[in-house]
């Protein structure tokens, strides 16, 4: 009779197979600052798709779609009145699309917290104030007007080194087409 063979069981950690192209995972970037050193404006997205408060959610949820954003500024000219996210807009959904197209996004922003930051915050006081707002997406402000939006995903970039180059000044985006309603 042979002795029983003995069975270990091991697990390898997943790996991610990168995008062409993209940095193996692990590689420092070629010019990384440290985190500490990071701010607001170095990390922050550029190119903002927005919202006036008058426009219906149906068009807020066309935009986000169209565009592939999650987060949605809410903007009066270049002032920021807010920040709706995909799911904030889908938890508001309780009627129909012509009844959507009645309401205003503006009124989605009453009685909520409207943190925001500035472009030379330490990226360490954005983490902060988006985790004391308990939000994952917070605009960047200038001289009143919005400059950029930084989310969780920004933060998470910069922490693994992977720091957008910054730019040219961003571009504010409000409407990129008209929601018409069609009635029977």
């Amino acid at each position: 009779m042979t002795a029983p063979t003995a069975i270990r069981a091991t697990t390898t950690a997943p790996r991610a197979v990168p995008k062409e192209g993209a940095r193996p995972a692990g590689e420092p970037a070629a010019q990384a600052r440290p985190v500490a050193e990071l701010t607001a404006e170095q990390v922050m997205s550029r190119v903002l798709v927005a919202v006036e408060p008058g426009e219906s959610p149906l068009m807020a949820w066309e935009l986000m779609r169209r565009a592939g954003v999650r987060h949605l500024p809410v903007v009066e000219g270049r002032h920021v009145l807010g920040v709706l996210t995909r799911e904030e807009l889908a938890a508001t959904w309780s009627c129909g699309p012509q009844e959507q197209s009645g309401r205003q996004v503006g009124s989605l922003l009453t009685g909520r917290r409207r943190p925001r930051v500035e472009p030379g915050d330490p990226l360490h006081r954005v983490a902060a104030v988006m985790l004391d707002a308990g939000c994952d997406a917070v605009p960047v402000v200038h001289a009143g007007g919005i400059v950029g939006l930084i989310t969780a995903g920004d933060v998470l970039a910069a922490v693994a080194g992977r720091v957008k180059p910054s730019g040219e000044p961003g571009e504010l985006v409000t409407g990129m087409f008209h929601l018409e309603p069609i009635l029977p």
